[in-house]
C-alpha cells in the first residue's frame, strides 16, 4: 500500500478519544485510527450520494413525467 504522511490539526479531546482507543488496543497507532475514520467517513458520503441527488430533484416535475409515462403506455398493459 502506498502511503504519503500529512499533518492535520485536531482538537485536543478529540485526540484524547483516539489515543484511548490506541491505549485500549482497538487501533494499533493514531495513524490507523485517523485512516480508518476517514475511510469510514468516505464509504457513508459514497452511499449517500444517490439520497443527495436524489434530493436536488423537483418532486413535482418528477411525479408529472412519471404520469405521462403511465398514461402513454396503459392501454398496452395486459387486463388483469
Amino acid at each position: 500500500m502506498n502511503v504519503s504522511k500529512v499533518t492535520i490539526s485536531i482538537e485536543s479531546t478529540l485526540l484524547n478519544k483516539v489515543d484511548r482507543l490506541v491505549r485500549e488496543r482497538v487501533f494499533p497507532n493514531r495513524s490507523q485510527a485517523v485512516q480508518s475514520a476517514v475511510e469510514e467517513k468516505l464509504s457513508r458520503l459514497d452511499k449517500n450520494r444517490l439520497a443527495r441527488e436524489c434530493a436536488k430533484l423537483d418532486k413535482v416535475e418528477e411525479q408529472s413525467l412519471a404520469d405521462i409515462g403511465l398514461t402513454g403506455e396503459a392501454d398496452e398493459w395486459p387486463e388483469y
